[in-house]
Order: C-alpha cells, then structure tokens, then sequence
C-alpha cells in the first residue's frame, strides 16, 4: 500500500506541476508598458500621474536598491474574452523570497486611485469578473525595488541607500491580461486542501486511504491535455470526501485574519508607510469577494500613516471595520519591544494606541496583541487592565530554545498580582496559510486539549506584509467543517477570547512573573546608540511635562504645548518598535533614529527651556526632575558647587556658591606606596589599582565593609568573541562565554580632580582597534562612584562586558523593569534559571544579602548577566553589564564609532536606594534661572514613586500624576499637591475617571498594594 500511494502521490505531483497548475491561466495577452523612474524618495501618486513615460519592455532590468518606478499598463480585453473571469496579472520580477522581502508594488486606476497591492503571492487584479469584450485596461503600478537584504546573515550593503549602489536588482517578467479558469482554480484549491491533510493522517486510518483513493479517481477523470474541458468531472470525484464533516470532537480553531508588518526591519520607515498601504489595499479588495473575511490589524501608527497618505483606502478600512470585515486590536501605538520601553512610555503606548482606534474607528480594543516580540514585561498585565484591555496574545514563545512554555491558554499574573487571560496560539505561526499541516501541530501541540477545545491562528502573509489571500479564504471555507481537520471558523480575536475564557477561564493554569524569551538575548545590547536616544527621550519628555505643567499653573499666559509633546511623544513610541529599539534593524533605520533621537532631544531641550524661562526667577537654580531629594555636586560657572534640591522641585544655587560644600561633606584623594589611588569622603574609600581597576571598595557607612570579593578587581572590561549560530544582531548565544579576554593593561591612570568636592581618576586603555577611557568620579557627600565612560568601538563580532565581582551571598538578583522590579536566581539550578544567562533590567540591577546589597546603576544599559562565583574560598557574586557588542547583519556597521555612557557602583543599596539613585543618575539637575519652588507634588512615603506630572490630554487643565509602589510592598502615604486642589479622580490610563479620590485638608490619602500603579487626576481651585 505504501508504494502505492507512493505511485500516487508522484502521479499527482507531476500532473499538478506541469498541466494544473499552468492551465488556470490558459489565455494571456501583454499589456503594453512604459515607465518612469522617480528620482529620490518616492512621491504622490498626484505627481507620477504628471509625469512623462518612456517606452519599457518586459525583461529589462529596472530598478536601482530603494529606488521607485511607476509604469503605465494599457491593453484591451480581446472581444472573444466576452463573459470570462479576465486579470491583470503582473510580476515586476519576483525572487523566491516571501511576500515582503522583494520587489513590491501598488495598482492604481487610470486617476490614481489605489486598487490592490501585488506581491509573489498575489499578482493578481480583477479586470471584469464576466467581461464584456473590449474593455480598455489603464493601470498604474507603483513598484518599489526593496532589495533583499538578509541571505544567510551575511554583510551586505544594501541596508542602507547611501551604501547600496545603482546596480538594478529586478528584471522585469510579465504583465499580461489573462483569463483565470476558476473551475481549474477551485479544482487546485480541492487538491491542495485534501493532499495536504492526507499527509497529516496516521497511515492507519481509513480516511487517509479515502482521500488518496479520490484523488486517484480524480485523475482518472482529468484528460491533461484538456484540463479545463475535464476539470469539472475531476471536481466532482473529490465532492463527497470533501463533504464529510469533522468529527464532534475536533479541536475548533477560530482563525483571523493578519499581516504581522513590521514598522522597520529590512526596510526603512517610509517603506512600512507603502507596506501598510499596499496590504491593506489588498484586504479590503478581498473582503468585498469573502464577506466572512475578518482582517485583525493592530498598531495605530500604521493606521496613522494610511489616513495620511492614502485617504481611499483609509475610507474603505473605516467601511471593514462598520461592516465587521476588519477588527482593530492590540492597543498599542506600535507592537513595542515589551522588555526595554520604560514605564510611562510603555503606559503611552497603551494611551495613545487606544485613543486612536476610540477617536478614529469607534472601537475600544481589548487585547494586547504582541505576537513577535522579543519576551514581555511582568508588568503588563496591570498596564493592560488599566487600559482596559482584557486579553493578551504572544506566538514569540515559541522560539524558545531551551524550555517549552506548558500553557497556550492561561492566566498571567503580574508583579503586583493583576492577572489577564493570555492566549499563545499553539499554531507557532502568526503567518498561517491555512496547510493542513499547521492546523495539525496547532491540535496536536496544544497544551491545554482535554481542559478546553479552542485555539487562534493568524493567517495571511506578514512580516513585510502581504496580509491573506483569496486561496486562503477558498482553504478556510473547505475546512470549516472537514473530516480529519480541526474545524475552522474565521471570527474575530475578540470573539474566541470570548469564547476561550467561558469554556476554560475559571480552570485555566496561572503563570507568574515575566515571560522570557529564550532566545534573542543581544537585543538588550544591540545598537547602543539607538537605546541611548530611546532612555535619554524618555527622561527628557518626563522633564518637560513636569516644568510645562509647572509654568501652566504659575503663569496664565503660558500655552502648554500639547500638540509637540504629543507629536514627540508618537516619535518616540514608534522608536520602540520590536526591531527599532531592540536594533535588529538595517543601518538605514537605525541612522535615521539616531537622527531622530537628536531632534527629540533638542525639540524638547527647547520646549522644557521656554517653560523654565516662565516660572520667573533670575538666579540660577537647580531643577529636579526626580521625585526625589537630590544632594549633589553640581558644576556651575566653571566651578563645582553643592546643592540639596527637594524632589520635583528647585534649589537656589545662590547659598551653594556660599558655601562650596555641605556640612560634613568632602573628597579627597592619596597616592599610596604600591601606585595604588584613593579616592575618598565621608560614605566610601575607593582604591584604583596601576592597571585602573578597582582594587577596593570599602563602605563606611557599613563599618568599613568590603565590597568587592576577595582577591577580585572591579570594574574589569571583558571582551568575548561574539559569533551567533544564526542571528546576528538578536542572538547571544551560551557559548560566548567559553572564550574571553581580560583588558587589564591601562596606558595611563592619572588622578584628575582632587577635591573638596569631587576627586577622580581617569583611565586609558586601547584594544584591537578600540580605545576607551574612564573616569572613577566620586563626589562629597555621595554614595555612588560613578564610571563616566568613552569609548571608540572599532572591534569585528566581539561583545564587551563590564564584570564587578561582589563579595555578596545572593540568591538571585533584582532587576528594575517597569513600574516595579523583578527577582531571577543567580543560580543555574534548572533549565529556566539557566536560559536566563543575559538578563534585562532598566536603571538599576541590585543583589543582597538579608542585610546588605550592593547595585549597579546605568544610564543606558539593558543587558546584564548575574552569576554566583568563588573567590579564595569565599561564595560571591558577579555581575556584569554588557556594554557593546558588533555584529555584521543586517548592520555590518553595528556600534562602531564613538559612544559616551555612565555606569555607577552604589553599596550599601536598599531597594529603595537603587530606585532613587537610578532615577538621579538617569534625570541631571538642571541649572537655569528660576526661582526655589514648592515642589508640584510631594507624597510622604518614599515607597511611592512618582512616575509622571503633566496636564490631562482633554486640555481641561486637570493635573494627571501617575505613581507606584515601588519597593514590594504596601504602603500608606498621603499625597500634597503644591497648588490649591479642587477635587481629584482616580483614573485609568486614558484618564477617564474610575472613582474619586480620597481628600482631606491633609491631601490625597493614598494606599497601594506592592508594585501598584495609580493615576490621580487633580482639578486645580
């Protein structure tokens, strides 16, 4: 039997490939071409509809990298075509690679208006589904000659337009007008549908001999030399196999429409603009021929760009979605990297992607919709419920390498204990086809079967884009209900969450903590400068909605801007996309941000400026942008002064340049006998050795203690060859730590400053092709030394770490993410805590014994690595940042150049410590002239951090501040505002009232739970 179905299956694979196949367009006639090459960017169509064209034929090579041409495509429609289904079908000079990742392009009509895009999967356009004979045909394609940027991960130069040549990258094939013989067309689809599952049948069971003994009769039906006379008795052998139901007890896949389009990735910001265009041309053309179809589409910034640049088809989504064709999810302004976004900006993600889809579409979307992104936050699930979603959606997981996830339907549960109803579909694919070999790993691989029956499965091209197709609506309406098969039934996301949470919510498993991805653990290094611009936006927007709210309430002429900071704050958000800040993107994209990155920062320089300037005041002050008491040294008309500044609030300089040092406060520095260097005052002695490591770190404050272990040196640069298996700019992969390099030889170690108020050593050393230098700084009346570091990166494939070996006995480490912190072991006891061999945190990492921590704060850094290690006998802990790595693809120009960032050792840290100096180190006082000020708003638990102050978005004047538990645990605090309160709400994220706060003459009685996060809206008397 096997050999049989052997002979079979070869008889049909041949018969498809070289007379089915072929036969659906048996009838072509050209159209005839001409072309005209857009100089530059691409360009309205308005302005290619008045340009001039020159005569084009088809096989002649066009298109330099990036570069856009529009051709003109004119024919007629043959009379004897009278009553025939007629095409336009169109391939500009497709390669094997997938929809997204070639040549692709826009039909418009005669007058411009967008009809369909076209891709290797989709060439096609309706000219007259019965034509009349003798229709004229006029079409304008716009193609974009996107080159393929990624084979094997080689370097290559075609990531970026100023490296990427003129060489032509397409050749032009055809542009025909055809007659699509749809019996043969559904003839293939029959075909398809029933071998596909044939092979996905245990050889066992009758109903695999079943299919293949159809379409054995189906064959013997079709006369090949005359496919589409006989297709319709082939058809007919195939009727009753494809008519028997599905089984009672199938697994029931609800299925949705999607396109995963990356916003960046192998292609720059204003490609998605195209792609976005071009798919959703496609998706509202198809829903008009599949009424059932229903197209899930998240990020609101790709809507955004649609309604700008393409109001046709922005008016038919708004059409989809009123007619239930198209669903908005995911909340989101972008689908983010879920790990590095701080909290306020992940917050904004969720504000601004649901006020979109509420203002714009009419819809109040009710998931989380992050399919691929690299691993997710613990603190989601409350950002979500306070968003007002519901659900949450992830396929990533299914990337990992190490440990399989045991859940595809769960609860997860957050840091503070919020839980959302999480679905991961066991498909393992946001991009299905509707193959019968995926819809048998989805019922076979998910986890839950026997507890609950359903699952989702996204289906349609994506990731460059593409979105379904009209032979996957065919396949979807064949395995609704199909013997053999899961049953189908394309519904909206909402729908099957819906449907998942009554059938299985009440027994579903609960997940707890953050869900780490196994995979792509480079991307908390890759690209330094582009996390770099993303931290440093971030504090600068925090910065200049406080003192813009300041001058708003001081000064009734001042006009809060809230058109630019809602305008930066978008920038900044689609900067976060899943391939942008992670940096897995091509040079041109991480180029433009860093461009980018700079407008923001002097944009809001400039806005945080003007606003300062109207608080009055001519003496120069101190501002702090931190919620936090801030003493420090500070730099002031070329001198050094001391400042004590209250938490959202200014201190006076003028008494700092009385008195050049607080009470007590001092630093000092000694040369010793062995070329050692101490740098000393009143909290920590600091020793650099004549390598500039540190050779100790003492900690007065604690007796004198050691921080560093014993016999080891801090602050050591360790390089390590950088090879990944496969990806480049994502993967860190185990093996990298088997091989590395010390840099222990220094050519200079000078001291620098000497005090009163800071003393410093600055360090040289090269490597390779890399120079870098260092600065120890430690100032009077600080317990943090500060590493003030510059660097001239010019290594090939190799990453660099900054190891501090601790002489502290930690069981696990403390990470800031999010509105809170999260703990991972530092041990390797199993396979989850050794797949967490490259860690996440944001400002500070911390470990700790039960009486003492000691944490590493940044400034720009998101990678770290936490180890248990022996030192003369004694169990330690080794922590280290990585710093910079320089991988060749899709950038084989990675972080090489100059780079300044600072990193900080701060012993004797509480948790509370490390959040207070994480946010100093990450918010400088600002000096300009203004007067002292009463901070804006103090709350008198310093458990409660303070996240954001600004004016509410509905520009009533309202004050919004958001807060957190920020320490683990419950806390009691009242909050007093710095100007006469009226009333005040409690409120979502989105600012909509949930319940009035409570208010004595006292101020805001606030009580939060561990790691709660709060919104208060206050009205201004």
């Amino acid at each position: 039997m096997h050999d049989d179905r052997q002979l079979v299956e070869g008889r049909l694979e041949r018969a498809m490939r070289q007379f089915v196949r072929p036969a659906q367009y048996a009838r072509r006639t050209p159209l005839t071409l001409s072309v005209w090459h857009a100089p530059g960017e691409p360009v309205p169509v308005a302005e290619a509809l008045k340009a001039d064209y020159e005569p084009f034929e088809t096989g002649t090579p066009w298109g330099k990298p990036w570069s856009t041409s529009w051709f003109r495509l004119e024919g007629t429609v043959p009379e004897e075509w009278a009553g025939q289904h007629v095409e336009a079908v169109v391939d500009p000079g497709f390669t094997g690679q997938g929809p997204g990742f070639q040549a692709e392009g826009l039909l418009h009509g005669a007058s411009g208006v967008p009809l369909k895009g076209i891709h290797p999967r989709n060439r096609h356009l309706t000219v007259a589904e019965r034509a009349a004979g003798g229709e004229p045909v006029r079409l304008l394609l716009e193609a974009a000659a996107n080159p393929t940027v990624i084979r094997d991960f080689a370097p290559t130069p075609l990531g970026d337009v100023l490296t990427a040549g003129d060489r032509p990258v397409y050749r032009f094939r055809a542009a025909d007008l055809a007659v699509l013989d749809e019996t043969v067309w559904h003839l293939v689809l029959d075909v398809e549908v029933l071998s596909e599952l044939m092979h996905e049948l245990d050889a066992d069971r009758g109903r695999r001999h079943d299919i293949l003994r159809a379409l054995e009769r189906m064959l013997d039906a079709l006369d090949l030399h005359d496919v589409s006379g006989t297709a319709a008795a082939a058809r007919a052998e195939l009727a009753d196999v494809l008519a028997r139901p599905a089984h009672a007890s199938a697994h029931r896949i609800s299925a949705a429409g999607h396109a995963h389009i990356d916003s960046a990735w192998l292609w720059p910001l204003r490609e998605t603009v195209r792609k976005a265009s071009r798919t959703f041309a496609n998706v509202t053309a198809l829903a008009r021929d599949y009424p059932e179809l229903v197209f899930a589409c998240s990020q609101a910034q790709q809507y955004a760009w649609v309604k700008e640049h393409q109001p046709h088809i922005w008016e038919r989504i708004k059409k989809a979605v009123a007619d239930g064709n198209w669903a908005p999810v995911g909340s989101m302004w972008v689908e983010s990297d879920a790990n590095m976004p701080g909290g306020e900006a992940l917050a904004r993600q969720l504000v601004h992607g649901k006020r979109f889809f509420r203002d714009e579409l009419g819809v109040e979307t009710e998931e989380v919709w992050l399919p691929d992104s690299f691993g997710y936050t613990a603190a989601f699930p409350q950002l979500a419920k306070l968003a007002g979603a519901k659900w949450f959606l992830t396929q990533k997981l299914s990337w990992n390498q190490t440990n399989r996830m045991p859940h595809h339907t769960f609860w997860w549960e957050g840091i503070d204990g919020t839980r959302v109803f999480t679905h991961f579909p066991p498909v393992d694919t946001y991009n299905a086809q509707f193959h019968a070999r995926e819809l048998a790993h989805a019922e076979r691989n998910f986890a839950e079967k026997g507890g609950a029956s359903r699952s989702l499965v996204p289906f349609g091209w994506g990731d460059g884009g593409g979105g379904p197709t009209r032979e996957m609506l065919e396949k979807a309406r064949r395995l609704r209900s199909l013997e053999g098969s899961p049953t189908v039934r394309i519904e909206k996301p909402s729908a099957f969450f819906e449907a998942a949470h009554q059938e299985y919510g009440e027994r579903a498993p609960v997940w707890s903590g953050e869900l780490y991805l196994e995979m792509h653990r480079a991307t908390y290094t890759t690209q330094a400068k582009t996390k770099q611009g993303n931290r440093r936006s971030e504090h600068a927007l925090r910065e200049a909605e406080l003192w813009c709210t300041a001058a708003a309430l001081r000064d009734p002429s001042y006009t809060y801007p809230y058109d630019a900071l809602d305008r930066i704050w978008k920038t900044v958000l689609l900067h976060q996309f899943h391939d942008i800040l992670p940096g897995s993107s091509i040079a041109w994209v991480h180029r433009e941000a860093r461009e980018t990155y700079a407008a923001v920062l002097a944009e809001l320089d400039g806005l945080t400026a003007e606003a300062v300037g109207r608080l009055g005041g001519t003496e120069p002050s101190a501002l702090n942008a931190s919620p936090y008491p801030r003493s420090e040294v500070v730099a002031h008309d070329g001198r050094l002064v001391h400042v004590h500044v209250d938490g959202l609030g200014a201190g006076s300089l003028a008494g700092a340049a009385a008195h050049t040092h607080g009470p007590g406060a001092h630093a000092a520095a000694t040369r010793e006998a062995d070329e050692k260097i101490v740098l000393a005052n009143e909290y920590l002695t600091v020793a650099v050795d004549a390598d500039g490591l540190l050779a100790s770190v003492r900690d007065l404050e604690h007796g004198g203690r050691e921080v560093l272990a014993p016999g080891a040196r801090g602050n050591l640069l360790q390089l390590h060859p950088d090879h990944p298996t496969q990806y480049d700019a994502w993967d860190l992969d185990a093996h990298y730590r088997h091989t590395r390099t010390d840099l222990t030889g220094a050519e200079s170690v000078e001291l620098v400053e000497e005090g009163p108020l800071r003393v410093s050593v600055r360090v040289t050393r090269s490597f390779g092709s890399s120079r870098i230098t260092q600065e120890y700084r430690l100032a009077a009346g600080s317990r943090r030394l500060d590493i003030v570091t510059d660097i001239d990166w010019q290594e090939s494939e190799k990453v660099l770490k900054a190891a501090f070996p601790l002489d502290v006995h930690a069981e696990r480490s403390t990470s800031e993410i999010q509105f809170g912190h999260v703990h991972r072991s530092t041990h390797a006891n199993t396979g989850w805590d050794a797949a967490r061999y490259e860690i996440c945190a944001h400002r500070w990492l911390r470990v700790a014994e039960e009486a003492y921590g000691v944490a590493l704060l940044n400034d720009s850094t998101y990678g770290h690595d936490v180890t248990r290690t022996e030192h003369r006998d004694v169990l330690g802990t080794t922590v280290r940042l990585t710093l910079l790595r320089a991988p060749h693809s899709p950038d084989p120009q990675t972080d090489l150049g100059t780079h300044r960032f600072t990193y900080a050792l701060r012993p004797g840290a509480t948790t509370g410590d490390a959040v207070a100096e994480g946010l100093a180190l990450n918010l400088p006082l600002r000096i300009a002239a203004a007067p002292a000020l009463t901070p804006l708003v103090t709350v008198d638990n310093p458990a409660v951090t303070v996240e954001s102050v600004k004016l509410a978005e509905d520009r009533s004047g309202d004050v919004v501040v958001r807060l957190y538990e920020s320490r683990g645990g419950r806390a009691a605090a009242t909050l007093t505002a710095g100007f006469p309160v009226a009333g005040a709400d409690e409120t979502d994220l989105l600012e909509r009232p949930l319940r009035a706060a409570a208010t004595s003459e006292g101020g805001l009685a606030l009580t939060l739970r561990p790691f709660q996060i709060l919104t208060l809206r206050l009205r201004p008397a």
